[in-house]
């Protein structure tokens, strides 16, 4: 069940750096907080997922992956906490990075924001990239390249979901991150710089970015990794991260 809304946003304060990228990281205003948005061209980007490193650490950190990158040649371009974890790091649900699954699709139901319903998949197949509910990739069983699974969703069909937690009237306020894809050959990730409650987050997916579906992917712990904005989150310790390397 979802409930439709219109947002009245404050005008958009648009802060571009540099020229023309197939990542482009802007600030935008949501009710008078400032939120930074992301957008990933996939025609020009491909995006990966991390967790561990060769020796089975755990990255944690994006200077940490970022010089194992540079070890290799390559540069970390992007990057967000992506998803979900637990005391060791490892993911709470799905993880699929370079087609293989390292963890599977978790269905449980219950209190916490992951298990708040429905909660979903943010995907990269053949088909672009997608955010689909749990239920909805159970049944589907798509064969993706990368896949990060988190909860609640924020927008889906087009409304916002109706779960507990996006109680448009809650108190609870945290800095929030999510994601989602307005067309397949684009993805948009946005964190907050100040706390706003679930139904604000929501409500700035649907009407200011025109999602039809999104995820919620964590809060408090929420980070950026965006050189273009000069920006290396380093506030708490993380699992999986979601990046785009050249």
């Amino acid at each position: 069940m979802v409930v439709h809304r219109v947002l009245r946003l404050m005008p958009v304060l648009v802060v571009f750096a540099g020229c023309a990228r197939a990542v482009e990281c802007a600030n935008d205003v949501l009710n008078g907080a400032t939120v930074t948005v992301c957008r990933v061209d996939l025609g020009h980007e491909q995006m990966q997922l991390f967790w561990r490193d060769t020796a089975g650490q755990a990255y944690q950190r994006f200077e940490v992956l970022r010089d194992a990158l540079a070890e290799n040649g390559r540069t970390l371009e992007f990057a967000m906490n992506g998803g979900m974890y637990k005391p060791d790091f490892s993911p709470v649900g799905l993880f699929v990075s370079d087609g293989r699954e390292l963890n599977p699709l978790n269905r449980h139901t219950g209190p916490g924001n992951f298990s708040q319903q429905p909660n979903g998949v943010f995907l990269v197949d053949s088909h672009g990239a997608r955010v689909l509910t749990t239920e909805e990739y159970a049944q589907e069983k798509p064969q993706p390249r990368l896949a990060t699974q988190s909860g609640p969703m924020l927008v889906h069909q087009g409304g916002i979901t109706t779960s507990p937690v996006m109680a448009p009237h809650s108190q609870s306020r945290r800095i929030r991150n999510g994601v989602c894809a307005p067309s397949p050959a684009q993805a948009v990730f946005v964190v907050t710089a100040s706390a706003v409650t679930f139904y604000e987050f929501a409500e700035y997916f649907l009407d200011r970015q025109h999602c039809a579906e999104a995820l919620y992917l964590d809060g408090s712990i929420s980070s950026l990794y965006a050189p273009q904005l000069g920006r290396a989150d380093h506030w708490f310790n993380m699992g999986p991260i979601i990046g785009v390397v050249r």
